[in-house]
């Protein structure tokens, strides 16, 4: 792994070959979950749910490189909710969608193991292609999106994200991207912007795609000029990029945060509409089992304060339980609430009413295919849509990245080196980056 780790960043002019006579290590090192410890969390409170004591960095053995594939050093990852989930054992152990992926075919049996390599983004460096791969060799420097797909069925080739077999890579899939080494397919590879360091590039991957087709995709919201677009959480990792997209597609972002600190990122990013919900005291649940539709009517007047009395067209939700009710009754007459996640809870409830009397819709997304997914990232290539990453932790320290996002003490995106012994590293382009500096970094340090 050393001699790996060498010979990209001494970026020599033929690194394909270097890469190329270099053998693969039998076993490297990768943050995994145990199928032993599957119950270890039984009857503790999510919240008090800690993944410091289940994420695991470990040695395991290189999986078999198949047919449509690709091993990847990785330099850098980054955490997302799945890693908690995967992490606390919520809503299900994960052994259960690797041991239903495994009764797919021999190949995908490897996926059926003891352990989890988890993580669902990366930055790194093509180390070897399976038969069948064409557009990628060993030295490419790419990052990966989460999509996995088998394609065999029909329903997959209009949206591969409608195929039987969809799978998120990391988190449905073993040999994830917390790791020195990645299995993936070629057809999740996409091109590193050269303007980034391996962290930077490592971060959009996941909720930059997810919030591309949420809120910009045909097959989401379909936002155009001059919408108004209430946004939960939007200085968080979701939250950041819809609010980029708003504002880059000519719409009008209502950004929803939870304190100043996160209002003053969402200015930075050039968002004027904001709402602090604590700072305000929103509370859209009078009780565990009830809600507050008064709490719903305050909230649609203060988001009709700002917009000069206008209801959002769009409704960006991700928290779920929490705000879902809230998020039905402020939309337009006619307008769209579009979702995915539920970070605080899968069960929505809503007054019917004020769905089906003012012809709303409620639009499910999830993740994104292949062409949102090169999309989004095309734009974070030209600098059009920039990384929201905030802090990056080393390997080892994985779990407590992932209890920060768990807890939710975190902004924007949090970044893990993998191969990368440092931050900084992997900028092919400075005159690029030199022009999206202050962009770059406005999350850093927050």
């Amino acid at each position: 792994m050393r001699k790996i780790l060498d010979t990209i960043l001494a970026d020599e002019p033929d690194r394909a070959a270097a890469l190329s006579d270099l053998p693969i290590p039998d076993h490297y090192r990768g943050v995994t979950v145990h199928a032993d410890e599957a119950d270890m969390f039984a009857g503790v409170p999510s919240k008090d749910k800690d993944p410091r004591a289940s994420l695991h960095l470990d040695e395991v053995a290189t999986p078999e490189l198949g047919p449509g594939e690709a091993l990847i050093a990785v330099m850098a990852s980054a955490i997302n909710y799945n890693t908690v989930w995967t992490s606390i054992f919520e809503p299900v152990s994960t052994f259960k969608f690797l041991k239903k992926y495994g009764k797919l075919s021999p190949l995908a049996a490897r996926h059926d193991l003891p352990y989890h390599v988890v993580g669902s983004d990366l930055s790194g460096v093509v180390l070897r292609t399976g038969p069948g791969v064409h557009s990628w060799q060993p030295g490419d420097e790419v990052v990966a999106h989460c999509l996995n797909v088998e394609l065999e069925g029909p329903d997959g080739h209009n949206d591969t994200m409608l195929d039987s077999e969809q799978r998120i890579w990391g988190f449905e899939t073993n040999f994830g991207g917390l790791a020195e080494l990645s299995l993936v397919k070629a057809n999740q590879l996409m091109p590193k912007p050269a303007h980034l360091t391996w962290e930077e590039a490592a971060s959009p991957g996941l909720v930059n795609s997810t919030a591309y087709r949420q809120l910009v995709s045909r097959n989401g919201a379909d936002v155009k000029q001059g919408d108004v677009v209430l946004i939960w959480g939007a200085s968080g990792g979701l939250g950041s990029y819809a609010t980029q997209f708003a504002l880059n597609g000519g719409a009008i972002p209502v950004c929803v945060v939870s304190n100043e600190q996160k209002a003053e990122i969402c200015r930075k990013m050039g968002a004027e509409l904001i709402i602090d919900r604590s700072a305000e005291g929103y509370r859209f649940w009078s009780d565990e089992d009830t809600q507050d539709p008064k709490e719903w009517q305050r909230f649609g007047a203060r988001i009709r304060e700002l917009t000069g009395g206008e209801d959002p067209d769009i409704v960006f939700e991700h928290p779920g339980k929490e705000t879902f009710g809230a998020s039905v009754y402020v939309a337009r007459r006619g307008g769209t609430i579009v979702t995915c996640a539920s970070t605080s809870g899968y069960m929505h409830q809503y007054d019917n009413r004020y769905l089906w009397m003012n012809l709303k819709q409620i639009i499910g997304s999830h993740f994104a295919n292949y062409r949102e997914s090169w999309e989004a990232n095309r734009l974070i290539d030209k600098g059009l849509i920039h990384p929201t990453l905030s802090k990056t932790y080393g390997l080892a320290e994985t779990g407590q990245a992932a209890l920060d996002v768990h807890h939710n003490a975190h902004q924007g995106k949090v970044g893990v080196l993998c191969l990368a012994p440092e931050e900084g590293l992997g900028v092919r382009d400075q005159d690029k980056r030199a022009r999206h500096l202050s962009a770059i970094n406005r999350f850093r340090g927050v």
